[in-house]
């Protein structure tokens, strides 16, 4: 869905400067995210009666152009699409050719099974030029698990061949230490591209759940904790609609106790990541010090397995 440029939220008949500053810090600032609105949010963030909320949601609906496209014109977006290489062809291959700009890419396995290092790796690779499996952009880094390692991005670089120093200057990394934190930084992921002007092509959240489930802990808290997953996860979808970001989250997982046979291992945060994420993929250790990856989910990728290493210089195929 696209929007007519023309119009601010501050055009919308009830909606002043005031009014305007608490919506936008709460991040309404486009004319979609109030026309998807409910008068009971626009209620509680910006102080209006119910009428005036109703006027204020009508009135951006109005205005909305909801851009309905052909499929021609969604496949010329599609092409659009940049493809960051993993350094691995295996791995490549896998994802149809890369880790996805303008999608949430998921892997989840348990400690040791390559999350943390496939995102030092696109943290790299991100910079690259784009015929070379970059998209000549800058990283930024949210880190709940002080799982970023600059050393280790040094390593990766120069074993590659490529300026350690400016690959480091590549790269923004916030540690993020609750749920809240990790969500106001995501949303000022958007400052960093409007008001500094950096090109950022790579979101990386490391790991995804672990705040979430440390700040809500018990089936009693499950519903507050899904609810605001689920605020969080449209805000990477949008940040990489947007902005045409490959978003790559690491997850936790847990054993599933209704799996009777075969691997019981899921990934936590139930329908609402499942749903959200664009591709899924299942990490665990292989044979050899090995890893194996298996898509798990994709629109149009079958749920394939494929093998690779971590050596000095990343992510690798095996010899």
């Amino acid at each position: 869905m696209t929007e007519k440029k023309e119009f601010k939220i501050t055009d919308l008949p009830g909606v002043g400067a005031a009014t305007a500053e608490k919506l936008e810090e709460a991040g309404f600032n486009t004319m979609m995210s109030i026309a998807v609105a409910s008068p009971a949010e626009l209620i509680e963030i910006a102080g209006v009666t119910e009428a005036t909320a109703r006027k204020i949601i009508n009135n951006a609906r109005s205005k909305l152009d909801m851009g309905f496209e052909t499929g021609i014109e969604a496949l010329e977006k599609r092409q659009k699409v940049i493809k960051i290489t993993t350094n691995s062809k295996n791995l490549d291959a896998l994802f149809g050719g890369g880790i996805e700009t303008n999608a949430i890419t998921e892997c989840y396995g348990q400690f040791g099974s390559g999350k943390s290092s496939l995102a030092h790796q696109l943290a790299v690779n991100v910079q690259l030029p784009k015929d070379k499996g970059g998209a000549e952009g800058i990283a930024v880094w949210l880190d709940t698990e002080s799982t970023f390692r600059p050393e280790r991005i040094k390593q990766i670089a120069e074993n590659n061949g490529l300026d350690a120093n400016e690959i480091l200057k590549g790269i923004r990394v916030v540690r993020c230490f609750n749920s809240d934190h990790q969500m106001l930084v995501t949303e000022k992921v958007e400052d960093l591209i409007k008001n500094d002007n950096l090109p950022v092509k790579l979101l990386i959240v490391d790991s995804l759940m672990s705040l979430f489930r440390s700040d809500f802990s018990g089936r009693g808290q499950l519903a507050d904790r899904q609810q605001k997953l689920n605020k969080h996860m449209h805000t990477l979808l949008k940040l990489a609609n947007n902005y045409s970001i490959a978003v790559y989250v690491t997850n936790q997982v847990m054993a599933n106790p209704a799996v009777f046979f075969g691997d019981p291992t899921t990934a936590i945060g139930g329908h609402i990541v499942g749903h959200n994420s664009t591709y899924r993929v299942y990490l665990r250790r292989g044979k050899k010090d090995t890893r194996v990856a298996k898509m798990i989910d994709a629109p149009q990728i079958a749920e394939i397995e494929c093998i690779f290493k971590i050596s000095d210089k990343g992510i690798v195929d095996p010899e």
